[in-house]
């Protein structure tokens, strides 16, 4: 899960990228980069950390130009601590091409060998991300091959590149004195919108990042699509996949996207409502609702749900933890032990709405358990008598392996194990799941032209069909570096962010 941005406009864009991000911010806080194109020259620059802490004055002066891209980065393969692994990814030829990738590649270590030993082109990171660029440049040098660039010859390149690569690709580019291209995987696992205002067009990866930065929603980009807008402002589609389905990420709508985001023509907080609909009724057949006094939701996506499965079994609704927003996400911290220090960090409880009442906590999912038996803990501390706990999302099984950090089963306290035998590892007095197919009809009945969703998490149906339990396994050995000790690598070569005014 990353957050990318792009934009082609007829004013100075690095403000509004800056301020994309900002939106997005939500989807990674590890790094974050924004490249930028003035005349035939990129400027760029990139580094560990939140928007607000990369990005200082001067930094925006050195970042000229009408077009440009940045990336809020979440990893999940390669080192989370390298600086050299944030995005964007740049090479020089052809006519120099700089990207941003939101998702994961299922056969990286597959085209890595292949682009050394066919295409002669060297990878100098772990990142899947160059591994995509480089295609995407190979494919773009085989359609040209010294030829002036049309927009026919970048949807060409895109065909190929959907040909080669496996897994969930969203991706922004730019193409040194053409223009950006953006293009969405052929299941359309990962998000991508188009917006635009005046000569202005703007893709990025939720709708609120369009709307937070007073561009007009247009459309979601089609799975399989190609969009390549020109330095005069023209845009160009095509659909470059031979077969296209749209299938996205039902995880987006659980957990990952703002609830103010409408991805695929389905709103992510009227999604979360469904889910605590259908997630009451699941309530109702565990524990009857008079043994229930107050509903509390574990900050922060669970809160529609939560509002809803309250409503609907006429129960109070009460905020009961309280959350400290200067700490991350404890799902995208890379290491148990860190996650679990960050818990009482991040949320503190309001005793009054513990004391002697049997509390039913609402959470979006659980995925690996510690954070949720810390939770139980907590309220139990505050003077809870009985803690339920209920998940908006199905028992998470199986590894992800399309851009969210849960790719190893040991990892997943569901896995191999009953839903009795989770709720004695949480801790909790009774734990209710939602259901596979009651989530899919939730969310899927908000939507038309889908043609279903990736939950492989959930259901283990892998849609790209190329997902092995081996290749699982070689996926995991390029999984993030949670060592930040063995975060420097001198043998690398590091390209220094620009600092010219």
């Amino acid at each position: 899960m990353c957050g990318i941005f792009g934009v082609v406009s007829d004013a100075p864009v690095n403000q509004l990228i800056y301020d994309g991000l900002l939106l997005l911010q939500h989807r990674g806080q590890d790094a974050a980069g924004i490249a930028t194109q003035h005349g035939q020259k990129f400027f760029m620059h990139k580094a560990k950390g939140m928007v607000k802490d990369v990005f200082r004055t001067r930094n925006m002066r050195a970042l000229p130009g009408n077009v440009g891209l940045g990336q809020v980065r979440y990893p999940t393969a390669g080192n989370a601590f390298s600086e050299e692994e944030a995005q964007p990814f740049y090479v020089n030829a052809p006519f120099g091409l700089v990207l941003v990738h939101n998702g994961n590649l299922t056969n990286a270590a597959a085209l890595k060998a292949e682009l050394f030993s066919v295409d002669h082109r060297h990878i100098n990171t772990e990142s899947d991300s160059e591994v995509l660029l480089n295609v995407l440049a190979h494919e773009l040098e085989k359609t040209t091959r010294g030829l002036p660039l049309a927009p026919a010859d970048v949807f060409a390149a895109v065909r190929g590149v959907h040909r080669r690569v496996r897994g969930s690709y969203a991706v922004v580019a730019l193409i040194a004195g053409h223009g950006l291209l953006a293009f969405r995987d052929p299941y359309g696992i990962r998000p991508l919108s188009l917006g635009s205002q005046g000569k202005t067009w703007v893709v990025a990866s939720e709708s609120v990042a369009l709307e937070g930065t007073g561009h007009r929603f247009e459309r979601d980009l089609q799975p399989g699509e190609a969009v390549f807008v020109d330095l005069q402002g023209q845009l160009h589609s095509a659909q470059c996949a031979d077969h296209h389905q749209l299938m996205p990420c039902i995880f987006e709508f659980v957990y990952l996207a703002r609830p103010d985001s409408i991805l695929d023509g389905i709103s992510v907080y009227q999604a979360r409502l469904n889910l605590g609909e259908t997630l009451a009724k699941r309530v109702i057949s565990t524990v009857p609702p008079n043994e229930i006094d107050v509903v509390i939701p574990i900050p922060e996506s669970s809160r529609p749900s939560a509002t809803q499965l309250a409503h609907l079994l006429g129960i109070p609704y009460r905020e009961g933890f309280v959350k400290n927003r200067y700490v991350g996400r404890t799902f995208i911290m890379p290491g148990q032990g860190v996650r679990k220090k960050s818990v009482r960090q991040k949320l503190n409880v309001i005793a009054s709405e513990f004391k002697g009442r049997n509390v039913l906590l609402v959470d979006d999912s659980i995925v690996r358990g510690t954070t949720s038996r810390e939770i139980v803990q907590m309220a139990r501390d505050a003077g809870a008598r009985k803690v339920y706990l209920a998940s908006a999302a199905p028992p998470v099984r199986y590894p992800n392996v399309y851009g969210i950090d849960m790719p190893t089963s040991s990892e997943l306290v569901a896995y191999n194990r009953s839903v009795e035998e989770v709720r004695e590892v949480i801790g909790c007095d009774a734990l209710i799941y939602q259901d596979v197919e009651g989530m899919k009809r939730a969310i899927g009945s908000l939507g038309s032209g889908l043609d279903g969703f990736d939950a492989s998490c959930f259901d283990g149906v892998y849609v790209t069909g190329d997902v092995t339990p081996e290749s699982i396994a070689r996926m995991n050995e390029q999984r993030v570096d949670g060592d930040e000790e063995a975060q420097e690598d001198a043998s690398r070569l590091a390209l220094p962010n620009a600092e010219t005014a």
